[in-house]
């Protein structure tokens, strides 16, 4: 029993003795590797970490933010206008500073709202290196993620980058042809290469005036899903396109106007409007024809309906029609489109010709397309 005690302490001591002494290597080594790793970062004259103590926009604004390094000259456009940024203005006067420091890589603007989303102005003094910027001026937009809704919302928004130029005292702007999408994956976007920095430091170029001064802007556009619309289509084909009217003892008629009865085509409504002693510069000399359409359609005041058509003088020996063709959109102040000069009342009164026999005239319309506009709501 003595023996069996004497044992188990033997045993106890051992294990302690072994915990210190890998407690004390594992110190040993850490303590090592600490000044191992503080000797080498002042051998290299390594800074600060610029990362430490940054607020939530870092990770986010690391990430490859123009079009994954395909974005194409022909999808950026770019120009000079007169109009200043109208969603957020950066002004600085001491630029210089920052392309002169080693870790400040880029500048963030402020939150901003528009649309409902808070939104932040960055720029990359020397160009966004993770972005194939070096050597660039690089613009991007980020959205705070704080005010997405879900994590699966997307935004939906079209940039607009300013850079003001002092010599034209317009702004240089840059913009895409794609609409950006934004959300909790893709948190910033714009242009890694807007300007190569050696353009942009000439002070003769303009962008840098004053010794140290210049300007940046962006307009961010979330464009709202339209709740009007219309839909716009033509009928080319008909089940019976003609109407013919025939106008007896035309002769005897003495009033200015003569109308047809009412007849459809295309959906809608029409009259035959004739002239017998013409009309406007026609008048007395020929016979004008009009295509009207009927009183009883209600066109609203910003509807028009386009008419393709041919109005005719049928001749009644089985020779050459005299036809117009008509081209024209009719709407509620324009109700009617046609001809004063159809044809003369010296070939319609020449009885060889085939016009008017037995004081009987007769006259076609032939609709070749007409529209309709669907309005929603």
């Amino acid at each position: 029993m003595t023996s069996h005690y004497r044992n188990t302490i033997s045993i106890v001591s051992l294990l302690c003795c072994l915990y210190i002494t890998s407690a004390s290597a594992r110190s040993s080594i850490r303590q090592y590797t600490d000044d191992f790793n503080t000797n080498l970062q002042q051998e290299n004259g390594a800074g600060p970490n610029p990362n430490v103590g940054e607020v939530n926009y870092v990770d986010k604004l690391q990430e490859i933010s123009s079009r994954d390094y395909k974005v194409s000259a022909s999808n950026a456009v770019k120009g000079l206008r007169d109009r200043p940024p109208s969603s957020y203005t950066l002004k600085m006067e001491s630029f210089n500073t920052l392309l002169k420091s080693n870790y400040a890589e880029r500048y963030e603007s402020r939150p901003f709202a528009v649309g409902g989303y808070n939104w932040t102005l960055v720029v990359y003094p020397n160009g966004n290196k993770k972005d194939s910027g070096s050597e660039y001026l690089s613009l991007y937009v980020a959205i705070d993620n704080s005010t997405l809704v879900a994590a699966h919302q997307e935004v939906l928004a079209d940039l607009r980058f300013y850079i003001f130029n002092n010599n034209e005292r317009k702004y240089f702007t840059i913009q895409d042809t794609t609409v950006w999408r934004f959300n909790v994956f893709k948190t910033m976007w714009g242009f890694s290469q807007v300007l190569p920095v050696d353009t942009f430091k000439d002070p003769k170029n303009g962008y840098l005036y004053d010794g140290d001064h210049c300007e940046f802007g962006v307009d961010v556009i979330i464009p709202s899903i339209a709740e009007n619309s219309e839909l716009f289509s033509a009928t080319e084909k008909f089940y019976n396109p003609t109407f013919t009217w025939t106008i007896r003892g035309f002769s005897t008629l003495l009033k200015d106007m003569y109308s047809s009865d009412v007849f459809t085509i295309g959906g809608r409504s029409w009259n035959i409007q004739v002239y017998p002693n013409g009309r406007g510069e026609g008048e007395g000399k020929f016979l004008s024809m009009f295509l009207k359409l009927n009183g009883e359609e209600k066109l609203r005041p910003y509807e028009k309906v386009y008419v393709r058509a041919k109005l005719r003088v049928l001749n009644q020996s089985k020779l050459n029609n005299v036809q117009n063709q008509l081209d024209s959109w009719f709407s509620r102040a324009v109700p009617s489109w046609g001809f004063r000069k159809l044809i003369s009342f010296d070939d319609l009164r020449d009885s060889s010709k085939g016009f008017l026999v037995n004081d009987m005239l007769m006259v076609q319309v032939e609709m070749e397309a007409v529209s309709s506009t669907k309005y929603f709501p």
